[in-house]
């Protein structure tokens, strides 16, 4: 494939819920420009852009993918994106790498979740966007009821558009086209004519402003519709040179920012990796400013280093296409660069700039894994390192309490995408076991104990004797001492403390960490000889286990904060499960899409599945985050049979 001018360069993303199109009109497009002679089908798993394994086996996009398609001397590159909700990391990301974005609808289905999420992410990044209901061959294909149910939920930037476009426009259209320029407003209500140039010049400028959106119809999988999409396509979306300013920061952390053009020091970010068992890591990237040319030593600002770029390519699929440069605006990709990541900005060295990162939303769902077999551990461990340069949308954590390795995503889509990765290119199985909570445990009341070892058989003896008061406390741990005449050396005081430290690792309940607790050590006794550190730390470890017991123990649970966004019409059903779940409304607020934000808490122990359980509840349109709050007493019924599985345990 040869090069292209940034003029003749445009960037789309590809958005719709699953099975709306999108992997097909890619192959209609396909094959209208000669590349492919057979329309592939997402069932058969023979499509260019979903070629990986694991979307073949599954049937449904899980990566993005890059597919060019060259028309009328120019390249439009298409970023298909997966439709599950899961995915929406990749989605996001695409959309940092285009200018335009098509949302695809089902003609049979209408407006699914995919669309709504679709919307709501062309809203966030302002990103000009056309609609096309696809499949309009089937038999309850209706454009005008499908436009009308789009323009209800969306609002009246929606446009019907036919193709070509002529003076001969009906005066939906012409109004559109006369909010967005001045000019032609005043034309407008003159009454007067618009010429073929002025009707061009009002949808360029109303498109790349978001005040018109374009509202078509196709039947890609008969190849009806791609030529005059791809025309419209050509015509509409503004070029890479007439995006905005990219923000970012120079070397000095100073917020810069800066205009693609082509006669400029080169830079680049990195949207995507591909982890290639074959190839390995294959970095696809957007040339923001200048040319990239193969073999060039490029600055990766983020880690400070340089790195040598190979072969330059493009991407269709799973194809390599060789080229020597790319210019500003463009898709390159690149393999086997060291240290760079997605979200990674490559640069000139003489012109450091660090773009803003990719934006990934924070995980909702965690799973704990193990590997089947013991050995497999640390093989596990580089194998979701390696899965997290592909996907950074997911998380990896180690509990150290827990002692759990746990998966964060958001949905059981996606991690179980990545536990069936993790088999198929790694060879490692693992399983998902039940998630472990960190509880803690603390008292409620007062003690005053005794701590005494005493241990003499032959030899020097050990002798340490203590008297400490416990009682709660706001702190995590006080501790003070009030001895007097000399019962305790002052040099043994602190292994007093450090006993007490370490025994409140471990408490008398439940075996978790002990919290909250105030120690004071008032008196004891030594032993000339026999006392030592080691002793009064044993007798400091004794006096605690006792103290706790006689202090009313209680267990604590971890409570987490709840920001949820739900609409209207599915409150009572999550006001209602959150009371099931122990959880509490806090307060509602009222969105500017319509929707509400419900403010709640709830016990970790009752939210693991909340990320499942929501979607199925609001047919996919609930989202939700949330943080660790405090630690609150577990209920009696509840902190009965945990201790009890613990003393099984023990």
């Amino acid at each position: 494939m040869k090069g292209y001018t940034s003029e003749t360069i445009r960037n789309v993303a590809l958005l719709g819920h699953g099975g709306c199109g999108k992997t097909t009109f890619l192959e209609a497009a396909l094959m209208a420009t000669g590349v492919i002679n057979k329309i592939g089908k997402v069932e058969e798993g023979n499509t260019v852009s979903d070629y990986d394994k694991m979307e073949i086996e599954k049937g449904f996009s899980i990566n993005t993918s890059v597919v060019p398609i060259e028309w009328k001397d120019s390249k439009i590159n298409f970023i298909d994106t997966p439709g599950y909700f899961d995915f929406i990391g990749e989605v996001n990301a695409a959309l940092r790498a285009a200018e335009a974005a098509v949302i695809l609808v089902d003609a049979g289905a209408g407006i699914q979740v995919g669309t709504e999420h679709a919307w709501k992410s062309c809203e966030r990044y302002k990103m000009p966007r056309f609609i096309v209901i696809n499949k309009r061959d089937k038999d309850e294909f209706d454009f005008f009821k499908t436009f009308n149910e789009l323009k209800e939920k969306f609002g009246d930037t929606l446009i019907p558009f036919s193709w070509p476009i002529t003076t001969e426009i009906d005066e939906e259209l012409k109004e559109a086209i006369a909010m967005a320029d001045d000019e032609l407003m005043e034309k407008y209500f003159n009454g007067d004519e618009f010429s073929d140039e002025e009707i061009k010049k009002g949808l360029v400028k109303g498109i790349s402003e978001g005040v018109i959106v374009p509202v078509c119809s196709s039947a890609f999988q008969l190849g009806h519709g791609i030529e005059g999409l791809l025309d419209l396509l050509l015509t509409y979306v503004p070029t890479p040179l007439q995006h905005g300013p990219y923000a970012g920061f120079n070397d000095k952390n100073e917020p810069v920012e800066r205009i693609s053009v082509t006669d400029a020091p080169m830079s680049a970010f990195v949207f995507k990796t591909i982890v290639d068992p074959f190839v390995g890591k294959i970095s696809i990237m957007k040339v923001v400013t200048g040319k990239i040319n193969s073999g060039t030593e490029v600055l990766n600002e983020r880690v400070g280093k340089v790195e040598k770029l190979g072969k330059l390519f493009f991407l269709r699929g799973k194809q390599q296409l060789e080229l020597n440069y790319a210019e500003a605006g463009d898709i390159v990709a690149v393999a086997k660069l060291q240290h760079t990541l997605s979200g990674d900005t490559l640069c000139d060295k003489s012109d450091p700039i660090r773009y803003l990162p990719l934006d990934y939303p924070s995980p909702s769902y965690y799973v704990a894994i193990e590997a089947v077999d013991k050995g497999d551990e640390d093989k596990m461990g580089t194998g979701l390192s390696r899965l997290r340069e592909e996907d950074p949308s997911f998380v990896v954590e180690r509990n150290n309490e827990t002692h759990q390795t746990l998966i964060g995503g958001q949905g059981d889509i996606q991690v179980g995408i990545i536990i069936a990765k993790l088999k198929d290119r790694f060879g490692v199985n693992v399983k998902t076991v039940p998630q472990k909570i960190a509880y803690r445990e603390t008292i409620k009341g007062n003690s005053d104990v005794q701590g005494k070892h005493k241990k003499q058989s032959g030899g020097a003896g050990q002798y340490g004797d203590v008297h400490i008061r416990f009682s709660p406390s706001k702190e995590e741990f006080e501790f003070s001492e009030e001895l007097f005449g000399g019962s305790v050396p002052k040099n043994y005081v602190p292994a007093v403390e450090k006993g007490l430290l370490e025994s409140m690792e471990k408490g008398p309940l439940a075996g978790c960490k002990v919290v909250n607790i105030k120690a004071v050590l008032y008196d004891g006794s030594y032993h000339d000889v026999d006392s030592n550190e080691m002793a009064f730390k044993i007798a400091a470890s004794l006096a605690f286990k006792k103290g706790i017991v006689e202090a009313n123990p209680c267990l604590l649970e971890p409570i987490m904060h709840m920001d949820i966004y739900v609409p209207d019409e599915y409150m009572g059903d999550v006001m209602g499960d959150m009371n099931k779940r122990r959880g509490k409304i806090l307060g509602m607020e009222p969105q500017s899409d319509g929707s509400q934000k419900l403010l709640a808490e709830a016990p970790q122990a009752e939210i693991f599945d909340y990320a499942i359980g929501l979607r199925a509840m609001t047919h996919g349109r609930g989202t939700f985050g949330m943080k660790f709050e405090r630690y609150e007493e577990v209920p009696k019924q509840i902190a009965d049979k945990i201790i009890a599985e613990h003393a099984q345990e023990a």
